[in-house]
């Protein structure tokens, strides 16, 4: 076994030596390319071929100091069953054909990533027989089995892993995100949640502000929020914590122990002496004003020694080499200050930690003399304390720069609806700052980056899940540029549609993604659904690693309510290795009578199955199983998908005569998303048309509008946007909100106009969605009236 375990280090090491920093030409006959992960993999040297799970793979066990790599992967069996729906076996037997083998190699070279290779990176070695992921650390093993999820889970068969060879690594040490705790409680579920969904991008800390309060505005002190969000049983700190919620010793072990196994490392912030509303409250004579502060009174030496008992209380939690001390934004006695900034540090240290703070030190001193340096701190404001400075000064420090990466929910300032992940992705890295504060990319102050979400707004009704669904949009855009930047050949659209499909990863029990969005023409993504057993819903939460289950034998059925009639044409299947070998595709207008439109026979294998048919117009579509591929697995699919034909005008060039204000552009009709719209002038001669690229046929528009909405209107079409004609008429359409769905004899066109005759109200016109397709119903389906 030794022997066998150096001949694959060797022969690990020495591919990855040689692997190219490019990826394989495109030239290359049946080269194949690199596969798409996020963050993406640093370098890849393509094979041809590629591996393919089967029944009897294995995760074997190959050279693991200690059982360190057995015990960091040990939920990877049912990872790989969440992702593929294969339960593999864990073995420390000699590798056979089909199995994954993961070692660690003390010195396994990455070909370039240095440092930071050697820390986080891995070797991830695929042929046609094996999957090796090797590292020189137990947290390198685990980065690669992320990639080998997230491969697995891409795959339309979710059991296949294109051939080649990758070294990765990250750029930057620190790949970070904050959440203030401190104003608004997050449960312990959501941030051991949050620990998962770090570890499947490849995040490595995440920062918990735990102590903070509201503004005071024109409230008493007495009136506004504050917290502090972890609770001892030393009967000296009694009432400290706050009563609508903290964390026990329990609580914090259970973060740590899911922070180890994700590759996470926490670090705790306990901030003072100002947002230390909490301590005064706890303490009033501590505050400044006789209390009526949220700052603390320097002044007096029994503070400092408060705050020293505090750490000594719950440093023996923390199990990160680092602890956040705070010191932000104190704004009085600036000498004392420094002395508090130093004794912390120095307290830190002798308790066995290295510090960390927020960067005031320019506001709080003209000269930052005197000043400890052997602390790391936020570069959070260039006014307050920004990266040149602290370069000069010699300090390491994190981007956390507010005027890019802060969010405050639902305010209207600090992107109070989440980052600009398009703007992040086109145009920043780790080393960008505002204002001409940029640093160079490596400079050694520099450890990464970090984004935050900061609970300003304490009175405000929103819960964690809402922060979620701000923050979801852009993890993985931050992943990517404090891994390894974006590539430049993959657009920002391609990018989040990868982000989308890959979803919140696996281990989550009260997170899920919020960023499933229907494809082109999708109609049935959460939309109400039924079945014979099973959670139906799972086929249609757009979540690529839930899925619905028969259960045991041949004849099953699956239902989804679209909601109202539309045009069905074609439905995608996506089948587990519980597949379907016989089955039927029904639709119906009322429920409860069925016609069958497509069938499959004698399907052999997992995957998807895309079954398409004329188009037909039904409210439900179902499928029937009458054969399953093992009657004894019954039937198992990772979504059912139920399209329209496709949408020509979608994200097509769309123009207007007017637009009511810049946000209520023409493009908004076209560009898929919901809760955008188009708004004309308050006129009655308005109009709004797209290009679809070239000419071709057009038969259907769908027309989805606003409460401005048209009582009469044309449908125009034209092939060089100066000589219109008209397709089909609309005359005295009710009033409101309203979808109208326009058929007409096919025409060829290029562009499509809709063109205003007469308004139903004073405003102008105004779209949600403006579709054009080719086909339409010819008629309602009357055949093969079975029931079920």
């Amino acid at each position: 076994m030794r022997l066998f375990t150096l001949l694959v280090s060797l022969f690990v090491s020495v591919l990855a030596l040689t692997i190219s920093p490019a990826t394989a030409s495109p030239e290359t006959a049946g080269v194949n390319e690199k596969p798409t992960v996020v963050p993406a993999l640093q370098r890849w040297q393509g094979g041809t071929g590629s591996f393919e799970l089967r029944r009897t793979s294995r995760i074997v066990l190959g050279a693991d100091r200690g059982g360190a790599v057995r015990r960091r992967t040990s939920a990877l069996p049912e990872e790989i069953e969440q992702v593929a729906g294969r339960r593999l076996k864990v073995s420390t037997r000699h590798p056979q054909d089909g199995d994954i083998v993961l070692s660690l190699d003390p010195k396994l070279s990455g070909a370039g990533g240095g440092a930071r290779f050697a820390g986080e990176g891995y070797v991830f070695t695929v042929t046609d027989r094996n999957i090796r992921i090797t590292a020189r650390t137990v947290t390198g093993v685990y980065y690669g089995t992320r990639t080998l999820l997230q491969i697995l889970l891409l795959d339309d068969g979710r059991d296949s892993v294109p051939v080649g060879t990758a070294a990765d690594w990250p750029d930057y040490k620190v790949r970070g995100f904050m959440l203030d705790v401190g104003r608004r409680f997050f449960t312990a579920d959501f941030i051991r949640d949050y620990l998962h969904l770090m570890g499947w991008f490849k995040l490595n800390e995440l920062q918990l502000h735990l102590n903070d309060n509201g503004f005071k505005g024109d409230k008493s002190w007495n009136e506004v929020q504050a917290g502090f969000r972890l609770k001892s049983d030393n009967p000296e700190l009694a009432g400290l914590a706050s009563k609508d919620g903290a964390y026990d010793r329990r609580d914090w072990d259970s973060f740590e122990d899911t922070a180890s196994a994700n590759g996470v490392t926490i670090i705790p912030e306990i901030d003072a002496p100002a947002h230390s509303l909490a301590f005064v409250r706890f303490r009033p004579s501590l505050g400044l004003n006789n209390g009526d502060s949220d700052h603390l009174d320097l002044s007096k030496p029994e503070t400092t020694t408060f705050m020293k008992s505090v750490f000594d209380e719950f440093v023996p939690w923390f199990r990160s080499p680092d602890v956040h001390f705070g010191a932000d934004e104190y704004t009085v006695d600036k000498p004392r200050y420094k002395t508090y900034f130093n004794e912390m540090a120095a307290h830190l240290r002798a308790l066995g930690k290295h510090s960390r703070a927020w960067g005031s030190l320019s506001v709080m001193a003209a000269d930052t003399g005197g000043y400890d340096r052997d602390v790391t701190l936020n570069s959070w404001n260039n006014g307050w304390y920004g990266p040149q400075a602290a370069k000069r000064d010699g300090y390491s420090f994190i981007n956390t720069n507010d005027a890019l990466l802060y969010i405050v929910p639902f305010a209207n300032y600090y992107h109070g609806h989440g980052l600009d992940g398009k703007y992040l992705y086109d145009h920043w890295e780790p080393n960008v700052f505002p204002d001409g504060q940029s640093v160079e990319p490596g400079d050694p102050h520099l450890l990464g980056a970090m984004s935050a979400v900061w609970n300003d707004l304490t009175q405000a009704t929103y819960g964690e899940l809402d922060v979620h669904g701000l923050v979801e949009p852009t993890f993985g855009v931050l992943a990517q540029k404090m891994w390894g930047g974006a590539d430049p050949d993959v657009p920002y659209d391609s990018f989040l549609a990868t982000v989308r499909r890959l979803g919140v990863g696996t281990g989550l029990t009260k997170v899920a993604t919020t960023l499933a969005a229907p494809a082109n023409s999708e109609l049935s993504l959460g939309r109400p659904a039924t079945a014979s057993a099973g959670a139906a819903g799972a086929a249609f939460d757009g979540v690529g690693t839930t899925k619905w289950r028969s259960g045991p034998g041949g004849d099953a059925w699956l239902r989804v309510d679209l909601g109202r009639p539309e045009t069905v044409t074609k439905v995608d299947l996506d089948w587990t290795p519980a597949y379907g070998r016989d089955y039927e595709i029904q639709v119906s207008g009322n429920g409860t009578t069925w016609t069958t439109v497509a069938r499959r026979t004698d399907r052999e294998s997992a995957g998807v199955d895309t079954l398409t048919f004329a188009p037909v117009t039904a409210r439900h579509v179902r499928l029937v199983g009458t054969e399953a591929g093992r009657k004894q697995d019954g039937y198992a699919l990772w979504s059912m998908r139920v399209f329209d034909a496709p949408d020509l005008a979608l994200h097509r060039p769309t123009t207007a005569s007017s637009s009511e204000a810049a946000s209520l552009a023409p493009e908004n009709a076209t560009d898929g998303d919901a809760k955008t719209r188009w708004a004309s002038a308050y006129r009655e001669d308005e109009w709004i048309q797209v290009d679809l690229g070239r000419s071709q046929p057009v038969r259907r528009v769908l027309l989805d509008w606003e409460r401005a909405s048209a009582q009469d209107y044309d449908i125009q079409v034209s092939d060089d946007a100066e000589n219109w004609r008209t397709a089909a008429e609309a005359r005295s359409r009710p009033t409101g909100a309203r979808v109208d769905e326009v058929t007409f004899a096919p025409v060829p066109a290029r562009f499509v106009r809709i063109q205003g005759i007469k308004r139903t109200s004073s405003f102008g016109y105004s779209l949600w969605r403006f579709e054009v397709r080719a086909t339409s119903p010819d008629a309602a389906p009357a055949t093969d009236r079975r029931q079920r």
